[in-house]
């Protein structure tokens, strides 16, 4: 699994006009990928990095500040536009198979204690954030 984690001040996924998911305070957005190799236990084990990396200020973690995150679903991280003009989403798993993992995370986190909002799988979505620093960081496990 691949995340892309962006401290931020807030952030918000809108589909169709409609707000899915949103978080209005300090915490983190991150962007998950997932591939063919990929487990729920790779997934548990991404759900507490996230939790527990100390990228917040002061060198805080979320679970340090119980600070929310918002989870969106990104099978474009698996892109690979090294050959050609187009990119290819070869390694990117398969709805089927991507869905319950991006929910596994999802779901370990709450069972951590994080307040945890949501992108819509599968949907065109616009995501508004506002990053802070800016500080992004890319997570692979």
């Amino acid at each position: 699994m691949r995340a892309v984690v962006q401290r931020v001040s807030d952030a918000r996924v809108t589909v169709d006009d409609e707000t899915v998911g949103e978080i209005t305070e300090p915490g983190l957005c991150v962007l998950v990928g997932v591939t063919h190799e990929d487990t729920p236990a790779k997934a548990a084990q991404l759900a507490r990095k996230l939790w527990s990396v100390r990228i917040l200020d002061e060198e805080r973690s979320c679970s340090d500040v119980n600070a929310p995150l918002l989870v969106v679903s990104q099978f474009t991280l698996y892109g690979d536009a090294r050959k050609g003009r187009r990119p290819t989403w070869n390694a990117a798993a398969p709805g089927a198979v991507a869905e319950p993992l991006v929910d596994e995370v999802c779901e370990r986190l709450r069972e951590l204690g994080a307040t945890v909002a949501t992108g819509r799988f599968g949907a065109r979505m616009r995501v508004t954030l506002t990053n802070e620093g800016p500080f992004t960081v890319l997570l692979e496990v």
